[in-house]
């Protein structure tokens, strides 16, 4: 296997994937990048990176000689990094979402197109067991066509959006709920093999916290069309106070149902298939690989990164195009852009551009 050096950018959610590249054994993090000089250096520590491949300025970290870039930076930067490390010879592995605007996906996909290399989005979400357990499950047939499924991520991330030491406003005070959407769409998508073609949303009130700007936006709600004719539901808020923090998941198919329980994943859901069963049988939603070394879990999230990571680099091994390419990244982002835009038409039906 190939030796791969890798640049970070951004290293609070770098440091996650920072330390599955660093326990690879044909992964080496050469450089990481950050404007917060104090987040850097306690990184720096981490890896034991000398100073000279530590950067506060971008431009100047773009050109270390390295294969990849992570690109874990807030999600407005993310188009014009991504595009400056393809078309600087690296490949990307970007974290959620890809972009804050259709444009932006656009640009990305062109640029892609462009360079050659490959880019991955990071939907650390698709990589939970109980999500291969799933798509296999719809796969086989056994509940039928899936007409209907649901998806719901509520979240209080109050302190992320308006700094309670400086009442600032953060990047967050500027992303709807349904901008951030792949966590949900993500899975649901893939396990259902299908994509997003008309969205609508609604949900604009700030009674919870109205000095968060569009992301203290109490809750937002999204209805999805796909293209094989099913509905899809989704649920957003970061400033609602559910606790704990909730991700469900919901398909109802022609002969049966799949879900997560109401207390979120990790946990135990419901199973039912109509002629196989008396009632719904109690089901594990699992987010960590028994069959993975311990180490697995050194990224967090079970070992989602971990296998993502692992899927990354064996698709950039084989020179074929990563799980979560460029234009499925796009039907994981795109849909929640448009169901914003909606719900600021008050519920229109809008349609979705595939970027294929």
């Amino acid at each position: 296997m190939s030796r791969w050096r890798i640049g970070l950018v951004g290293v609070g959610r770098g440091s996650s994937y920072g330390m599955v590249f660093a326990g690879h054994p044909h992964c080496e993090v050469v450089a990481c990048c950050d404007i917060d000089a104090q987040a850097l250096a306690r990184f720096q520590r981490e890896l034991e990176l000398d100073d000279r491949s530590c950067f506060t300025d971008y431009d100047e970290f773009i050109n270390t000689d390295m294969d990849i870039v992570f690109v874990g930076t807030p999600i407005p930067y993310h188009a014009d990094q991504t595009i400056k490390a393809l078309e600087s010879g690296k490949h990307v592995l970007s974290e959620v979402t890809a972009a804050s605007t259709v444009e932006d996906c656009r640009r990305i996909v062109e640029a892609v197109r462009r360079s050659g290399r490959s880019y991955m989005l990071a939907e650390n979400c698709c990589y939970w067991p109980f999500v291969s357990q799933w798509k296999q499950l719809v796969a086989s047939g056994r509940l039928g066509e899936v007409v209907y499924a649901e998806g719901e991520y509520l979240h209080e991330i109050r302190a992320l959006i308006v700094d309670p030491q400086t009442g600032r406003p953060q990047w967050r005070a500027r992303r709807p709920p349904l901008h951030y959407c792949s966590h949900s769409l993500g899975p649901l998508l893939e396990i259902m093999d299908d994509r997003i073609v008309r969205a609508c949303g609604i949900g604009d009130s700030r009674r919870i916290f109205p000095q968060g700007g569009v992301g203290g936006i109490d809750i937002q709600v999204a209805l999805f069309e796909t293209q094989k004719h099913a509905l899809i539901k989704l649920l957003r808020s970061s400033v609602i106070p559910r606790i704990p923090a909730l991700h469900y998941y919901s398909l109802l198919g022609t002969k049966g149902y799949v879900e997560s329980g109401r207390r979120g994943v990790p946990g135990s859901g419901l199973l039912y298939i109509e002629g196989d069963m008396d009632d719904a049988e109690e089901i594990d939603i699992a987010i960590v690989d028994t069959d993975l070394p311990q180490a697995a879990a050194a990224g967090g999230h079970g070992t989602a990164e971990y296998s993502l990571v692992q899927d990354f680099l064996a698709a950039l091994e084989a020179g074929r195009k990563p799980p979560i390419d460029e234009v499925r990244a796009m039907d994981f982002t795109i849909p929640g852009l448009i169901a914003h835009e909606s719900a600021k038409q008050r519920g229109k039906w809008l349609e979705v551009p595939s970027v294929a």
